[in-house]
């Protein structure tokens, strides 16, 4: 994952002109810029005033798009890993969930992610806007890709007609948020490796 700081540096330092520019084009530079913070500081100094100041917007057009600002920290991290946590296709179900969960792990524990969600998760607890935020743009559109993954998987053959890939889901990613917010035993590479074995092969005798 690139973690563009140097160029944020540059925005928050000189800002932008405030010309008028497409408002696909400013959402995208604001959820950059946010993207950017979050990854390489957290959420505890992200304000709308920096956000704006650094993405050259008002506060105004943030307000608009984004009533708090943990709405505004989760679409940024969203955007920030939606690539890197892209679910392959390759036809190997096993394959592609050793690489999905990797790159999970990944962000979980070597990039300021994995705290970032964590406490997103946390204050959604108490706060019913980005509660809702949370499930709409992040863990919905997560489960349906994972679902959607593991369905054609059950049409290729590859797992049983039924099992329900819903709580396939669940036990999958669901052991994997269990160890970032509890963090009794890490997200290792090794835990990947035998959750999706674990999963896949059974755990009763052979």
């Amino acid at each position: 994952m690139t973690n563009k700081t140097g160029g944020l540096a540059a925005k928050e330092g000189g800002g932008r002109g405030r010309g008028r520019r497409p408002a696909d084009e400013v959402r995208a530079d604001v959820l950059r810029t946010v993207g950017d913070l979050l990854l390489a500081e957290g959420t505890g100094d992200l304000t709308f005033e920096r956000v704006a100041k650094a993405a050259g917007v008002s506060k105004t057009t943030l307000y608009k798009w984004w009533p708090s600002k943990g709405a505004l920290a989760l679409d940024g991290y969203f955007h920030a890993v939606e690539e890197t946590l892209a679910f392959p296709d390759t036809g190997d179900v096993r394959a592609d969930l050793l690489t999905q969960l990797r790159s999970f792990a990944h962000v979980m524990t070597r990039t300021p992610g994995g705290r970032v969600l964590a406490e997103l998760i946390g204050a959604a607890q108490t706060d019913k806007d980005l509660a809702a935020a949370y499930r709409n743009l992040y863990s919905s559109p997560r489960r349906r890709l994972a679902g959607e993954r593991l369905q054609r998987a059950q049409e290729a053959g590859q797992i049983r007609a039924d099992v329900d890939v819903q709580v396939l889901v669940d036990q999958l990613w669901g052991a994997a948020y269990h160890r970032l917010l509890i963090p009794d035993e890490p997200v290792t590479d090794a835990f990947v490796v035998a959750l999706v074995g674990n999963l896949l092969d059974g755990v009763g005798p052979k």
